[in-house]
């Protein structure tokens, strides 16, 4: 069976009965049998276990679990019960009782959990070479890291042994490997999927994070693992998202300056990011210079203050107790926050509100940033000779943004003519997921290729929308059309243009007596299509627009030519008595043009 394992994929083969979850467990159990050769596994469950889960799906109808039979990895900071959690250090190493919060929630839409991936030892690096089980290796060529610290959940979805998987991201250790694995990976609104049942790097900075072989895909998963968990201190609600920059007609990017840009000597890295801001243009976004100094300051904080002393507070007493089992670069890191007193604690803080004021302010121009996910990529050898150096590099464009409470999500940018992936960055403000995703999906689409490294082709995406809002879109067709008189009431309640297009062909369309105005009605037969403007706004402005429309105007429900529903603006049939029928122009500006012509 040589079946992809996009959630798509396995969705609509499970719907058909031509496939079952044992049926692909005993497929995934051929693919993961003899020597696991990229290191990716720490532990994995037993045949017999996995079958279980696979029979309690059994009778169930797939439509009904968002998530049934998808198979899925976990990192090894990440508690599985039944199954050691190492976090890359056997002597560290206890059983858990219990799922972590996140684990449960995937298990309980039907996942099937496979096992514990290799990691960078305590989520302490960017490369994947930390670790006692061996450095992982990429999926592309065993010679070059694979990214860390969440290096077997990358390779493990890249190479096909699993539909999405779970790292942690700290300080980009779920983007980094998906970059270098030709993977969606997605680094959350902080709080957004609780780290209870996690070991911690930084409490107060730790994100659990998706990698998936689609941008859809990771909506699905992002979707159930999000929740707010009463009992993890620092979880918090997935709030509603607001504009779609996503999915909109036009948006803002981000791009860093030139003196900002770092690609450590790797030329094809820095051709493939002049591209991946072509593609963002063509997509419809206006690229608007940002100076990423405040933001590369903010990253220099990450490991040269207080939250070394925090990665240090969260395995203290096993640090203390037995040094010597900790990997080499790790134990260095970690050893230089047990000397961090309180007064400096606080003064970084102070740093990092300045900064944090600073690199705010960047969001009052744009919708999203990108930025390369990573500079350069190195060979496994390489990192070896000079860890610290190299791994610094790797997070010159991720350190920065669990700090400054940032959502980000990699995606696949193209390959450099070594055969090796290049990933780029989405970052916006929290609770931006859902734009981000969509955003993702765009790039992934509209650069098409394989799915990681599986030689399967990328599936046509779905338009999702799974995660809350929080906003409502309206179609105009009149005076509130860009540029014209009334539309000053859509723009100053920060409401942004989605689309340019027209209804379906049901409707006649008036101009109203006053001659200001256009009325729209709904027909049985002799309609056609009305040209009109699709606007988001916020729930909160909503009511406010819709009060001031005055009658026989009004809205309604409006069918677009795609088939799709929207609020949009309506006529009472006794409003347009005394109109006159202007439908054979199609639209409220080609009748102003055309207007005592």
């Amino acid at each position: 069976m040589n079946l992809s394992l996009d959630i798509a994929t396995l969705r609509q083969h499970y719907r058909s009965g031509d496939l079952t979850p044992l049926a692909l467990v005993e497929d995934l159990l051929k693919r993961m049998a003899g020597e696991d050769t990229h290191h990716i596994w720490i532990s994995r469950l037993d045949a017999d276990a996995l079958r279980a889960y696979a029979r309690n799906l059994e009778g169930k109808d797939p439509a009904s679990l968002p998530l049934y039979g998808i198979p899925f990895a976990i990192k090894d900071n990440i508690d599985l019960a039944g199954l050691p959690t190492t976090a890359a250090c056997p002597e560290y190493a206890y059983t858990p009782e219990q799922h972590a919060t996140v684990v449960t929630r995937l298990i309980d839409a039907g996942a099937i959990p496979l096992g514990k991936t290799n990691l960078d030892q305590f989520a302490t690096g960017l490369n994947g070479t930390r670790s006692p089980y061996g450095p992982c290796r990429n999926a592309f060529n065993p010679d070059i890291i694979s990214g860390g610290s969440s290096s077997g959940s990358a390779v493990a979805v890249a190479l096909g042994l699993a539909s999405f998987s779970l790292g942690t991201d700290t300080a980009g250790s779920g983007r980094v490997p998906a970059a270098f694995n030709n993977l969606v990976g997605h680094k959350p609104s902080c709080g957004a999927l609780s780290t209870r049942g996690v070991v911690p790097a930084c409490r107060s900075l730790d994100a659990v994070s998706i990698f998936a072989l689609t941008a859809e895909d990771t909506e699905r998963v992002l979707a159930v693992a999000a929740g707010f968990d009463a009992d993890d201190e620092y979880s918090r609600p997935l709030a509603p998202h607001g504009f779609d920059f996503g999915r909109a007609a036009g948006f803002r990017f981000g791009v860093p300056m030139q003196k900002d840009l770092e690609f450590f000597g790797n030329a094809e890295a820095e051709r493939l990011f002049g591209e991946a801001v072509g593609h963002m243009q063509a997509l419809g976004g206006t690229p608007v210079a940002v100076d990423l100094a405040p933001f590369l300051e903010t990253a220099r904080l990450l490991y040269g203050g207080p939250w070394v002393a925090e990665r240090y507070l969260a395995i203290r007493d096993f640090f203390d107790a037995q040094p010597d089992k900790v990997f080499p670069p790790v134990r260095e890191i970690i050893a230089g926050g047990r000397d961090i007193g309180a007064a400096d604690t606080f003064a970084h803080l102070y740093r990092l509100r300045a900064y944090k004021r600073t690199c705010d302010a960047v969001w009052n121009d744009i919708d999203v940033m990108l930025t390369p996910t990573a500079g350069t990529i190195y060979r496994i050898a390489e990192m070896q000779a000079d860890p610290i150096r190299l791994n610094a590099n790797l997070g010159y464009y991720t350190n920065f943004m669990n700090l400054l409470d940032l959502a980000a999500t990699a995606v696949p940018a193209g390959f450099q003519s070594d055969g090796l992936p290049f990933g780029v960055t989405l970052i916006a403000p929290p609770h931006q997921d859902g734009p981000l995703l969509h955003l993702a999906s765009k790039m992934q689409q509209s650069l098409g290729g394989k799915l990681g490294a599986t030689g399967h082709e990328l599936p046509v995406a779905e338009s999702l929308s799974l995660l809350p809002d929080g906003q409502v879109r309206v179609a105009v067709v009149g005076a509130h059309l860009s540029s014209l008189p009334l539309n000053h009431q859509l723009t100053e309640r920060n409401a942004r243009l989605v689309a340019t297009t027209q209804t379906a062909p049901k409707y006649r369309f008036y101009a109203l007596p006053d001659g200001k105005r256009p009325g729209l009605i709904k027909v049985e037969a002799g309609g056609a299509a009305i040209a009109c403007e699709v606007w988001e706004m916020s729930v909160s402005q909503f009511g406010s627009f819709v009060a001031g429309i005055p009658a026989p105007l009004g809205i309604g429900k409006l069918e677009l030519a795609d088939g799709s529903v929207v609020n949009g603006f309506i006529c009472e049939g006794i409003g347009v008595a005394d109109a006159q029928d202007i439908t054979e122009y199609g639209g409220w500006r080609k009748w102003l043009d055309n207007r005592g012509k």
